[in-house]
């Protein structure tokens, strides 16, 4: 067919004999079509050369999603409450709410908090619920070591994942770019004149960034003169207030000049140490949020991730995307460094 004129939905129709909702619901990949009829189609809009009009698709989305708004029209966050893994603490963010429920508004959806661990929610029950309330969508905000969110299936749901903490099942990732992170900040803060500079974080963030806080380091130390390089230091706990002893070992080991770390603890054991910030060692909060005017650091900007994920989850919806996929996508947002009073300026 020329190009002049594209094949249309009726062509196809005629063509192969189906009804015009027949061809629609197969190439727009809506499930209840037979396996003989689906491959029909297909073979003829691949001969006809057949491109959907993107606007009217769009057009159309809208308008089934109004007529799918009572099965579909809540997304479900699911959180972890396991506090004996130390990671419900002040010294750990994770995506808050607010930004979510902006993000899915936008797009006609509500947003409904459900806590893994609290008040014996478990995963069975909680799948069981999902299931009742017709909700498919799920944005999963791993937050423990023991995952009880990894012991859902995800097979029935449209679904993402904040971070890299729960590897498997492999969702759908939204995550900050930390290598870039840690990158940006050691400039800053080779910038300002140090040159000794440390990270000091746990081994669950270090995973929960793919490995971005020690790969951000190393590319960043790889350029500097050996006696310059500070070794990463990685708390043995998850609990950062047991991470007095061996923090201060490496301070007298390897006197960084200035620390990338938590906003928790580190700056009264650097008064315990007798040093001054930022007089005697510059201070950055490794993940930065609006509440920590006093610190310079790296602001990973949750609101960005918490509108990629709403995102990635419409996306999904609307083309009827369910389950694990057999190629995650990864969305990165770069951070953005954030100047404070804890670093020379």
């Amino acid at each position: 067919m020329p190009e002049s004129n594209p094949a249309k939905l009726k062509d196809i129709a005629s063509a192969t004999g189906v009804s015009l909702m027949t061809v629609s619901r197969v190439l727009r990949g809506a499930p209840k079509v037979s396996a003989e009829k689906r491959a029909l189609v297909l073979k003829e809009a691949q001969r006809l050369k057949y491109q959907p009009d993107p606007h009217l698709a769009r057009m159309m989305q809208m308008v089934r999603g109004k007529k799918e708004t009572r099965v579909r029209a809540v997304i479900a966050v699911i959180r972890e409450d396991v506090p004996q893994d130390g990671l419900l603490s002040s010294s750990y963010q994770y995506v808050p709410i607010e930004p979510i429920r902006s993000r899915a508004h936008g797009h006609g959806y509500a947003v409904e908090e459900f806590w893994l661990g609290r008040d014996g929610l478990t995963p069975k029950r909680l799948q069981k619920i999902l299931h009742a309330r017709g909700i498919e969508g799920v944005i999963v905000s791993p937050q423990s070591t023991q995952l009880p969110c990894s012991k859902l299936d995800y097979s029935s749901f449209a679904a993402v994942t904040f971070g890299n903490a729960m590897s498997t099942p492999a969702l759908h990732m939204c995550a900050g770019n930390m290598t870039l992170g840690i990158h940006m900040a050691a400039e800053q803060l080779a910038a300002r004149g140090y040159r000794r500079i440390g990270v000091a974080v746990t081994r669950w963030i270090v995973n929960r960034s793919q490995f971005g806080y020690s790969g951000g380091l190393f590319h960043w130390q790889h350029g500097l003169p050996p006696e310059d390089r500070v070794p990463l230091l990685l708390f043995p706990s998850n609990d950062i207030s047991r991470g007095y002893d061996p923090f201060a070992k490496w301070m007298r080991e390897h006197r960084p000049d200035a620390l990338i770390t938590f906003d928790t603890h580190v700056p009264g054991w650097l008064k315990r140490l007798g040093l001054r910030v930022p007089e005697d060692i510059g201070f950055a909060v490794h993940d930065w949020t609006p509440k920590m005017k006093d610190f310079a650091g790296i602001h990973q900007r949750r609101d960005h991730l918490a509108a990629a994920a709403v995102d990635l989850i419409v996306t999904q919806l609307s083309q009827h995307e369910h389950g694990v996929p057999d190629v995650p996508r990864q969305i990165m947002i770069p951070p953005q460094w954030v100047d404070g009073p804890s670093v020379r300026a």
